[in-house]
């Protein structure tokens, strides 16, 4: 029987986007619509970012969102080859998954994405999303960061308070959102991932 106050007293919780994927998948994926169809992107980004919050807070399902953006755009594919070509435009961040999978044993780990359906289902089925043991997604809480109700949902999932949970995310008003919430922010960029781990490092030690 593991000792209990041998249990690791600090968690840690991540962003998705720009933390596990390196760059913006919005701006992957509408380059890539642009370049399959060749409707300009500025046109395919114009609609795709007017409507992209109904598909972070739910509201609407994926091929809803496709059919709103083929009707604006004029551009021509169908649902399946979009939502392939949607999913094809996730660039893994290595590193991150690396770090992720030598998390110490005990260590709780949360993950808070404004995320769209369809997708979080995919990242659902990652076998290397199975170190996490809580995924608190936009699309399915129907509320995004940097909003008060999605640090305390992820609060509330990582079963601690977040005094005690590290949060992770590449965008600054997230970090200030998290920490004015009570979790402790740490600012990620892929070109940093080595001082990166060595900040989490120190927190989980106790160090900092």
């Amino acid at each position: 029987m593991t000792d209990s106050a041998h249990l690791p007293t600090r968690h840690v919780a991540f962003d998705w986007g720009g933390v596990f994927t390196i760059g913006t998948f919005d701006g992957r994926s509408t380059q890539n619509v642009a370049d399959r169809s060749g409707v300009a992107v500025d046109k395919v980004r114009e609609s795709y970012f007017r409507h992209v919050r109904q598909l972070e807070v739910g509201a609407w399902t994926l091929p809803h969102f496709w059919s709103v953006m083929e009707q604006e755009t004029g551009v021509q594919l169908p649902y399946a080859e979009f939502e392939t070509l949607y999913l094809g435009s996730i660039l893994d961040n290595l590193p991150m998954y690396t770090t992720l999978a030598a998390l110490p044993v005990g260590v709780r780990v949360g993950l808070l994405s404004n995320n769209y359906p369809v997708v979080s289902d995919h990242l659902r089925r990652d076998p290397r999303f199975a170190r996490f043991d809580a995924l608190v997604f936009s699309n399915e809480l129907g509320q995004k960061k940097p909003h008060a109700d999605s640090f305390a949902a992820l609060e509330q999932a990582m079963q601690h308070p977040a005094g005690a949970v590290a949060f992770v995310d590449d965008v600054q008003e997230n970090i200030d959102a998290a920490n004015a919430f009570g979790f402790h922010g740490i600012l990620y960029h892929h070109d940093h991932h080595a001082q990166f781990e060595a900040e989490l490092a120190a927190w989980l030690g106790g160090t900092s």
